[in-house]
């Protein structure tokens, strides 16, 4: 375990309280955490964090529960005043984080006291960034998440981005939260940027698309077009050419399916993706590269490989022994499947 941080979980306050009030939201700001599995079946898609590993790390740092709810900053963040002293982590896309004016270093915990700013001055890389905060972002549950959907305005403030006048509740601080001021994860549990190649394994419709889309789609770089959003990743390059058009009988998607419309530009599903869809699906994103793919900003490079499932199990468990890494050197709860 790193730093010397013991495991406590016993909190030093009952009631959530007024932690920020945003005096400016950002572009697209929400509160989200690990999301809602389970209710696809009924038409809600999961939504939750698209780069879930920053937000798990985030929440390590300052001592709170995996799932526990921060916020998901979009490209350019909100200014938030610091209303209950407490303790924070930004991890994720660099957008520059600052705390009163001051650079404040990413894959740390921050104290942070009333009257202070929160504020983020110019994205440098990546796309989205994590906020955490000790005892986490206090908002009811709706089907067992706090995470926002807004297309079904559910979760979240109301099921919405943050807006200006909005006061943040935040949950009870753990016991030793003073101990985790500058804790910073190592470089080594640390993750940047985007894998190039993302990969992924065909199918589940590869065999409804000519020969030279397959080619293409392993082949050739895409960009990531300004039309992309929490729903899907969208691609413009080579077009991929169907055998017999575009649509099939609805089905249900899972993350990370590359469904491709009759324009022949490919579009990756992401965490407030449809719960079915009537498009072929040329291939399917890993699961242990999609928090990169949240990360993954407008005219960005995308290529793809092509995995057996048997690697993708492989990168899989990697993943998962990177998280339970995070865990013990932060002293937290690890999280099995996350």
């Amino acid at each position: 375990m790193g730093e010397g941080v013991a495991v406590r979980t016993v909190p030093v306050e009952a009631e959530p309280r007024i932690g920020f009030e945003v005096l400016s939201p950002g572009l697209f700001t929400t509160v989200q955490d690990l999301g809602r599995p389970g209710w696809q079946r009924f038409g809600v898609p999961a939504a939750g964090a698209l780069d879930k590993y920053a937000l798990i790390a985030a929440n390590a740092l300052v001592g709170n529960p995996p799932g526990a709810a921060g916020l998901e900053v979009t490209l350019l963040g909100p200014v938030l005043a610091v209303v209950s002293e407490g303790l924070v982590a930004c991890t994720g896309a660099d957008l520059g984080f600052t705390i009163d004016g001051q650079p404040a270093a990413l894959w740390q915990a921050h104290r942070v006291r009333p009257g202070q700013v929160l504020r983020f001055t110019g994205r440098r890389a990546g796309c989205r960034a994590y906020l955490a905060v000790a005892g986490g972002i206090a908002v009811p549950e709706v089907m067992g998440s706090r995470s926002t959907y807004t297309r079904a305005r559910i979760g979240g403030l109301a099921g919405r981005p943050l807006a200006a006048g909005d006061q943040l509740p935040v949950g009870p601080l753990p016991i030793d939260w003073r101990d985790r001021d500058g804790l910073a994860l190592p470089e080594a549990l640390r993750r940047h940027g985007l894998p190039q190649p993302v990969r992924v394994i065909l199918g589940p419709q590869d065999d409804r698309f000519l020969p030279l889309a397959i080619e293409r789609l392993l082949g050739a770089p895409y960009r990531v077009t300004p039309n992309s959003d929490r729903m899907g990743l969208r691609l413009s390059g080579p077009k991929l050419l169907h055998r017999a058009g575009a649509d099939i009988v609805s089905e249900g998607v899972a993350p990370g399916s590359i469904q491709v419309p009759g324009d022949g530009q490919p579009i990756v599903l992401l965490a407030d993706r449809q719960a079915t869809g009537g498009y072929a699906k040329i291939a399917t994103v890993i699961s242990a590269d999609m928090d990169f793919l949240g990360q993954a900003a407008p005219g960005d490079r995308v290529t793809f490989r092509a995995v057996d499932v048997a690697t993708a199990h492989r990168l899989r468990k990697q993943r998962l022994e990177l998280l339970a890494a995070v865990a013990e050197f932060t002293g937290t709860a690890a999280l099995a499947g996350a």
